[in-house]
């Protein structure tokens, strides 16, 4: 069975994470949505919240699992005897801070593979951090995330 762990901190999730989902769902016997529990980062959404918000927006299946890790992602992989990894690209600066990652990842653990995918056309100006902040001043997000996400961050900000 191939599997592929597809991690982040998806705060939120956004289209351009699911475009990436479901283009691994048609590559991938089964896909691991990893959310990241990283204390050295202030998130909006707690892990749980993210995590429920993952599983809101994907369509039911067994190919899919939706978890959360802490700790090096190698650790993690390794513990669920995964050796591939996802991650999504979105410019030219995604590349550089992610290929650092897979490079130091596979110092650490050479059986463990990272596979780039980039991001949609229609999403790849998009970023959680971006989402965030727009939302915060109370624009409408719903072209940019699912509308579970939305109201989440409607919710969150008070609007």
């Amino acid at each position: 069975m191939q599997a592929a762990i597809y991690p982040g901190s998806f705060d939120p999730l956004t289209f351009g994470h699911l475009d990436i989902i479901e283009r691994a769902r048609a590559r991938f016997d089964r896909v691991v949505v990893a959310v990241a529990d990283n204390p050295q980062k202030h998130h909006l959404f707690s892990v749980q919240e993210r995590m429920d918000l993952v599983r809101k927006c994907l369509p039911a299946g067994k190919d899919i699992e939706v978890d959360s890790f802490k700790g090096l992602l190698v650790d993690y992989a390794r513990k669920k005897g995964i050796n591939t990894l996802l991650r999504g690209l979105r410019a030219v600066s995604d590349f550089e801070y992610e290929f650092n990652l897979a490079t130091m990842n596979r110092k650490i653990a050479k059986e463990v593979e990272t596979v780039f995918l980039m991001t949609g056309e229609s999403s790849f100006y998009v970023s959680s951090k971006l989402v965030r902040e727009v939302a915060s001043f109370g624009a409408d997000v719903s072209a940019m995330v699912p509308e579970p996400v939305s109201a989440a961050l409607k919710k969150k900000f008070g609007i």
